[in-house]
């Protein structure tokens, strides 16, 4: 795989509008596996939000001054009943198709675990959907462990 120079950065509010298409995708690519996504524009972030949020850091990855992906960490409390009391969560992972393929999600992933080092998070949790097979064969590769499986049942599919 050829080398290219991704350096990867705090958001800013100036990137707002990148970061909203930056959604659709996520939310777009994600329908091909979620039969329960609404038809068109929907929010999942409020990405406004997670960048003003002490709690959270948002970053994106730039190529010659394009961003070409995104994601974000966010600090939570566990449940009562596990630990550690607090865990890093990990979303809005997303690459301009283009980009794909370039180990550019992995720089993103590697910059948010060290951040999580950074807030002393040693937990580190994302969801993923079952039958996206190369974001978690990506994840694995970052050393994730699958955890609980959520499931479904539509009963109007019987």
């Amino acid at each position: 795989m050829p080398q290219i120079n991704i350096q990867i950065r705090e958001a800013k509010l100036e990137d707002l509008k990148t970061l909203k298409e930056f959604e659709q995708g996520v939310v777009e690519y994600e329908r091909e596996f979620s039969p329960t996504l609404k038809k068109g524009t929907i929010t999942y972030y409020d990405i406004a939000g997670l960048i003003k949020n002490k709690d959270a850091d948002v970053v994106v990855a730039v190529l010659e001054d394009k961003i070409v992906g995104s994601g974000y960490l966010l600090t939570k409390d566990s449940k009562p009943y596990k630990n550690p009391p607090k865990y890093a969560y990990l979303g809005f992972m997303y690459v301009l198709p283009e980009f794909r393929g370039k180990g550019i999600n992995g720089k993103i992933i590697e910059d948010l675990m060290n951040k999580a080092k950074g807030r002393n998070l040693i937990e580190i949790q994302l969801d993923v959907y079952a039958e996206n097979e190369s974001a978690i064969k990506a994840y694995l590769k970052r050393g994730f462990k699958p955890d609980i499986l959520k499931m479904r049942l539509n009963t109007e599919d019987k």
